[in-house]
Protein backbone atom coordinates (compact mmCIF):
# COMPACT_ATOMS: atom_id res chain seq x y z
CA UNK A 1 0.00 0.00 0.00
CA UNK A 2 3.15 2.38 0.63
CA UNK A 3 3.71 1.92 -2.60
CA UNK A 4 0.91 2.17 -4.29
CA UNK A 5 0.27 5.47 -2.40
CA UNK A 6 3.75 6.48 -3.09
CA UNK A 7 2.88 6.44 -6.46
CA UNK A 8 0.59 8.72 -7.23
CA UNK A 9 -2.43 6.77 -8.00
CA UNK A 10 -5.54 8.49 -7.10
CA UNK A 11 -7.74 5.02 -8.06
CA UNK A 12 -6.68 1.34 -6.43
CA UNK A 13 -7.95 -1.45 -7.43
CA UNK A 14 -6.87 -4.42 -4.91
CA UNK A 15 -6.17 -7.76 -6.46
CA UNK A 16 -6.02 -10.33 -2.96
CA UNK A 17 -5.63 -13.64 -4.19
CA UNK A 18 -6.92 -16.64 -1.53
CA UNK A 19 -6.34 -20.34 -1.25
CA UNK A 20 -3.52 -22.69 -1.22
CA UNK A 21 -0.73 -20.61 -3.74
CA UNK A 22 -2.00 -17.24 -1.52
CA UNK A 23 -0.32 -15.68 1.56
CA UNK A 24 -4.10 -15.71 3.12
CA UNK A 25 -5.59 -19.49 2.66
CA UNK A 26 -8.78 -18.63 4.42
CA UNK A 27 -11.18 -16.13 2.37
CA UNK A 28 -12.07 -14.87 6.14
CA UNK A 29 -8.71 -14.10 6.43
CA UNK A 30 -8.27 -12.76 2.95
CA UNK A 31 -11.25 -10.41 3.26
CA UNK A 32 -9.69 -8.93 6.59
CA UNK A 33 -6.20 -8.35 4.83
CA UNK A 34 -8.64 -6.80 2.25
CA UNK A 35 -10.44 -4.71 4.09
CA UNK A 36 -7.42 -3.29 6.06
CA UNK A 37 -6.05 -2.79 3.00
CA UNK A 38 -8.83 -0.64 1.69
CA UNK A 39 -9.24 1.08 4.93
CA UNK A 40 -5.50 2.34 4.21
CA UNK A 41 -6.08 3.73 0.86
CA UNK A 42 -9.20 5.43 1.93
CA UNK A 43 -7.55 7.21 4.62
CA UNK A 44 -4.76 8.43 2.29
CA UNK A 45 -7.67 9.66 0.18
CA UNK A 46 -7.58 7.45 -2.75
CA UNK A 47 -10.68 5.64 -4.02
CA UNK A 48 -10.22 1.80 -3.18
CA UNK A 49 -11.86 -1.70 -4.47
CA UNK A 50 -10.81 -5.07 -2.98
CA UNK A 51 -11.61 -8.17 -5.07
CA UNK A 52 -10.96 -11.61 -4.06
CA UNK A 53 -9.46 -13.99 -6.24
CA UNK A 54 -9.32 -17.67 -6.48
CA UNK A 55 -5.32 -18.94 -6.03
CA UNK A 56 -6.39 -22.83 -5.05
CA UNK A 57 -5.20 -23.34 -8.66
CA UNK A 58 -2.72 -21.89 -11.61
CA UNK A 59 -4.53 -18.97 -12.89
CA UNK A 60 -4.20 -19.37 -16.85
CA UNK A 61 -1.86 -22.14 -18.14
CA UNK A 62 1.73 -20.21 -18.10
CA UNK A 63 4.36 -20.33 -15.14
CA UNK A 64 7.47 -19.01 -15.85
CA UNK A 65 8.91 -15.74 -16.99
CA UNK A 66 8.59 -15.66 -20.87
CA UNK A 67 5.79 -18.09 -20.70
CA UNK A 68 3.81 -15.57 -18.69
CA UNK A 69 4.98 -12.69 -20.73
CA UNK A 70 3.53 -14.86 -24.03
CA UNK A 71 0.33 -15.20 -22.26
CA UNK A 72 -0.08 -11.81 -21.66
CA UNK A 73 0.65 -10.72 -25.26
CA UNK A 74 -1.92 -13.38 -26.02
CA UNK A 75 -4.23 -11.84 -24.25
CA UNK A 76 -3.71 -8.53 -25.10
CA UNK A 77 -4.84 -9.97 -28.62
CA UNK A 78 -8.00 -11.15 -27.33
CA UNK A 79 -6.92 -14.43 -27.02
CA UNK A 80 -5.25 -16.76 -23.97
CA UNK A 81 -6.79 -19.01 -21.12
CA UNK A 82 -10.60 -18.36 -20.67
CA UNK A 83 -9.82 -17.99 -16.83
CA UNK A 84 -7.10 -15.45 -17.31
CA UNK A 85 -9.12 -13.60 -20.15
CA UNK A 86 -12.10 -13.50 -17.91
CA UNK A 87 -9.98 -12.00 -14.93
CA UNK A 88 -9.10 -9.43 -16.51
CA UNK A 89 -12.18 -7.59 -17.77
CA UNK A 90 -12.92 -7.99 -13.96
CA UNK A 91 -10.17 -6.64 -12.84
CA UNK A 92 -10.17 -3.93 -15.37
CA UNK A 93 -13.89 -3.28 -15.39
CA UNK A 94 -14.02 -2.17 -11.43
CA UNK A 95 -10.89 -0.08 -12.48
CA UNK A 96 -12.84 2.24 -15.33
CA UNK A 97 -15.79 2.04 -12.84
CA UNK A 98 -13.13 3.00 -9.71
CA UNK A 99 -11.84 5.77 -12.71
CA UNK A 100 -15.14 7.22 -12.98
CA UNK A 101 -15.65 6.41 -16.68
CA UNK A 102 -18.55 4.20 -16.05
CA UNK A 103 -20.92 3.87 -13.71
CA UNK A 104 -21.67 0.07 -13.44
CA UNK A 105 -19.48 -3.19 -14.03
CA UNK A 106 -20.99 -4.69 -16.92
CA UNK A 107 -20.25 -1.50 -19.06
CA UNK A 108 -16.60 -1.60 -17.77
CA UNK A 109 -16.31 -4.89 -18.69
CA UNK A 110 -17.45 -4.44 -21.95
CA UNK A 111 -15.10 -1.39 -22.66
CA UNK A 112 -11.68 -3.63 -21.52
CA UNK A 113 -13.34 -6.23 -23.92
CA UNK A 114 -13.20 -4.13 -26.84
CA UNK A 115 -9.93 -2.71 -26.10
CA UNK A 116 -8.21 -6.58 -26.17
CA UNK A 117 -10.39 -7.23 -29.26
CA UNK A 118 -9.61 -4.21 -31.10
CA UNK A 119 -5.74 -3.95 -30.54
CA UNK A 120 -5.89 -0.90 -28.81
CA UNK A 121 -4.60 -2.25 -25.03
CA UNK A 122 -1.71 -4.57 -27.13
CA UNK A 123 -0.71 -0.88 -28.90
CA UNK A 124 -0.72 0.53 -25.52
CA UNK A 125 2.05 -2.40 -24.18
CA UNK A 126 3.95 -1.28 -26.76
CA UNK A 127 4.24 2.34 -25.73
CA UNK A 128 5.17 1.44 -22.35
CA UNK A 129 7.66 -0.86 -23.37
CA UNK A 130 8.96 1.62 -25.89
CA UNK A 131 8.94 4.46 -22.93
CA UNK A 132 10.93 2.11 -20.66
CA UNK A 133 13.62 1.75 -23.20
CA UNK A 134 12.58 -1.82 -23.27
CA UNK A 135 12.61 -4.16 -27.20
CA UNK A 136 9.63 -3.94 -28.91
CA UNK A 137 10.15 -6.24 -31.39
CA UNK A 138 9.60 -8.87 -28.94
CA UNK A 139 6.52 -7.86 -28.02
CA UNK A 140 5.58 -7.78 -31.74
CA UNK A 141 6.62 -10.83 -32.11
CA UNK A 142 6.61 -12.92 -28.84
CA UNK A 143 8.73 -15.48 -30.42
CA UNK A 144 11.95 -14.35 -30.15
CA UNK A 145 12.33 -14.58 -27.09
CA UNK A 146 14.31 -16.77 -24.61
CA UNK A 147 13.11 -20.78 -25.19
CA UNK A 148 14.02 -23.35 -23.26
CA UNK A 149 16.20 -25.96 -24.07
CA UNK A 150 14.22 -29.00 -23.41
CA UNK A 151 10.44 -29.14 -23.27
CA UNK A 152 8.23 -32.64 -22.29
CA UNK A 153 4.74 -32.96 -22.25
CA UNK A 154 3.81 -35.26 -19.48
CA UNK A 155 0.82 -36.89 -19.12
CA UNK A 156 -1.90 -37.86 -16.62
CA UNK A 157 -1.15 -41.22 -14.93
CA UNK A 158 -4.50 -41.99 -14.28
CA UNK A 159 -8.07 -41.36 -15.38
CA UNK A 160 -10.51 -39.34 -13.51
CA UNK A 161 -11.60 -35.79 -12.25
CA UNK A 162 -8.86 -32.94 -11.37
CA UNK A 163 -9.72 -32.66 -7.64
CA UNK A 164 -6.75 -30.32 -6.86
CA UNK A 165 -4.22 -28.71 -9.06
CA UNK A 166 -1.99 -27.26 -5.95
CA UNK A 167 -0.09 -23.98 -7.21
CA UNK A 168 2.24 -23.61 -4.75
CA UNK A 169 3.39 -26.83 -5.60
CA UNK A 170 3.39 -25.78 -9.10
CA UNK A 171 5.24 -22.32 -8.03
CA UNK A 172 7.77 -24.35 -6.33
CA UNK A 173 8.74 -26.64 -9.59
CA UNK A 174 8.76 -23.69 -11.59
CA UNK A 175 11.67 -22.53 -8.98
CA UNK A 176 13.46 -26.06 -8.75
CA UNK A 177 13.66 -25.28 -12.76
CA UNK A 178 15.71 -22.17 -11.97
CA UNK A 179 11.95 -19.98 -12.74
CA UNK A 180 12.58 -18.22 -9.20
CA UNK A 181 14.97 -17.73 -6.43
CA UNK A 182 15.72 -19.59 -2.86
CA UNK A 183 18.08 -17.41 -2.10
CA UNK A 184 18.73 -13.38 -3.69
CA UNK A 185 21.73 -13.93 -5.50
CA UNK A 186 20.88 -16.85 -7.19
CA UNK A 187 20.36 -16.47 -10.55
CA UNK A 188 16.71 -16.53 -12.65
CA UNK A 189 16.21 -18.36 -15.91
CA UNK A 190 13.36 -16.66 -18.11
CA UNK A 191 12.79 -19.38 -20.19
CA UNK A 192 11.63 -22.37 -17.88
CA UNK A 193 8.42 -23.22 -16.85
CA UNK A 194 5.67 -25.23 -17.16
CA UNK A 195 1.96 -24.79 -19.36
CA UNK A 196 -0.82 -26.11 -17.27
CA UNK A 197 -3.20 -27.68 -19.48
CA UNK A 198 -6.17 -28.52 -16.89
CA UNK A 199 -8.32 -26.70 -14.55
CA UNK A 200 -10.31 -28.27 -11.35
CA UNK A 201 -13.30 -30.31 -12.45
CA UNK A 202 -11.90 -31.23 -15.66
CA UNK A 203 -11.90 -35.05 -16.42
CA UNK A 204 -8.55 -36.27 -18.41
CA UNK A 205 -8.14 -39.82 -19.57
CA UNK A 206 -4.92 -41.84 -18.55
CA UNK A 207 -1.99 -40.73 -21.03
CA UNK A 208 -3.95 -37.72 -22.05
CA UNK A 209 -1.59 -34.55 -21.90
CA UNK A 210 -1.08 -33.25 -18.15
CA UNK A 211 1.42 -30.45 -18.60
CA UNK A 212 4.11 -29.34 -20.51
CA UNK A 213 7.64 -28.56 -18.29
CA UNK A 214 10.43 -25.94 -20.15
CA UNK A 215 13.17 -26.44 -18.72
CA UNK A 216 17.43 -26.08 -19.88
CA UNK A 217 18.78 -28.97 -17.24
CA UNK A 218 17.71 -32.69 -17.98
CA UNK A 219 18.22 -33.54 -13.87
CA UNK A 220 15.97 -29.85 -12.63
CA UNK A 221 13.22 -31.14 -15.59
CA UNK A 222 13.08 -34.58 -13.77
CA UNK A 223 13.04 -33.53 -10.41
CA UNK A 224 10.52 -30.44 -11.73
CA UNK A 225 7.83 -33.26 -13.54
CA UNK A 226 7.51 -35.16 -10.26
CA UNK A 227 6.79 -32.29 -8.38
CA UNK A 228 4.52 -31.25 -10.93
CA UNK A 229 2.62 -34.64 -10.92
CA UNK A 230 2.52 -34.88 -6.90
CA UNK A 231 0.55 -31.10 -7.53
CA UNK A 232 -2.38 -33.03 -9.45
CA UNK A 233 -4.82 -34.81 -7.66
CA UNK A 234 -7.41 -36.94 -9.19
CA UNK A 235 -11.08 -38.51 -8.08
CA UNK A 236 -13.64 -40.76 -9.07
CA UNK A 237 -16.82 -38.59 -8.83
CA UNK A 238 -17.24 -35.04 -10.52
CA UNK A 239 -15.63 -32.30 -8.67
CA UNK A 240 -17.02 -28.75 -8.87
CA UNK A 241 -14.65 -25.99 -10.68
CA UNK A 242 -13.54 -23.87 -8.90
CA UNK A 243 -14.72 -19.58 -8.52
CA UNK A 244 -12.36 -16.78 -10.48
CA UNK A 245 -13.95 -14.41 -7.19
CA UNK A 246 -14.90 -14.73 -4.00
CA UNK A 247 -17.68 -12.86 -2.62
Amino acid sequence: MSKKIASGANAIVLDVKVGLGAFMQDPAEARQLADLMVSIGETAGRKMKALLSDMNQPLGQAVGNVLEVQEAIDVLHGGGPADFYEHCLNVSGHMLVLGGLFSNLESGRKMADRALKNGSAFEMLRKLVTAQGGEVSCIDHPEKMEKARLTESVSSPASGYLSEINPRMIGEAAAELGAGRTRKEDPVDHAVGFAVLHKVGDHVQAGEPLFVVHANDQARLDTAKSKALAAHKFSDSPVAALPLLYN
